[in-house]
């Protein structure tokens, strides 16, 4: 049981680094990364907080990939509800100023990139299950037998066009994070000697079995 505890901390410290990055990105004022231009531009749409969309999108994606026969666990569940909630939590607190100067802004994109390649460590490393954008971007690629890189870039694209008609911040950094991020999430995982493709994570059905193991030894 203390396992999982420490788990259950770990995704969730893993996903507030998350949130914080997402918005760290933001507050850098040089263009927002692909899917947040959609979580923009929806928001002023509707007028409602990001956060609040991002959740909203995410468990649209949840229902996608479920029906598109995608394993859920623990992890797809809060990725959904608890980055949104972290994202409306630091932009309430408001302690991250809003940058005017491009290249330190570029710079501070590319810091908030990191912080987000070391959220998806913590949160993958708790083998809770893959957050909902990741499982769609599976799910596409199973689907349609295209190569996972193709299938990422059309899924950001869609995206992006959508937000950007919608009227979310498209900028130099959109493209930037479109790039960046794997090259930040590569150097974060090599430094932390971390194989994400060895994690193995738990579906709801496999954790209630374990916890319920657990129990019987106990």
């Amino acid at each position: 049981m203390t396992g999982y505890i420490f788990r259950f901390i770990k995704l969730n410290f893993g996903l507030f680094l998350y949130g914080l990055g997402i918005i760290v990105t933001m507050r850098a004022n040089v263009g927002y990364a692909p899917w947040e231009v959609l979580h923009s531009g929806i928001s002023q749409t509707l007028g409602v907080s990001i956060g609040l969309v991002n959740t909203a999108v995410g468990a649209l994606i949840v229902a996608m990939v479920f029906l598109l026969g995608e394993k859920i666990g623990l992890g797809t569940i809060f990725n959904m509800f608890m980055i949104g909630l972290f994202m409306d939590l630091i932009l309430f607190l408001d302690f991250i100023p809003l940058f005017s100067n491009f290249w330190i802004g570029t710079l501070v994109l590319i810091l908030g990139l990191f912080i987000i390649s070391l959220g998806t460590y913590f949160y993958i490393s708790s083998a809770f299950g893959a957050g909902p954008r990741d499982s769609l971007m599976v799910a596409v690629t199973r689907k349609t037998g295209l190569p996972v890189g193709l299938c990422r870039g059309i899924l950001e694209v869609s995206v992006v066009l959508i937000g950007w008609f919608l009227g979310g911040m498209v900028g130099l950094g959109t493209v930037i994070s479109a790039f960046a991020i794997g090259f930040c999430v590569q150097i974060t995982f090599k430094l932390l000697k971390f194989d994400p493709t060895q994690v193995q994570h738990e579906t709801f059905g496999v954790m209630f079995q374990n916890l319920r193991n657990l129990r019987k030894h106990n």
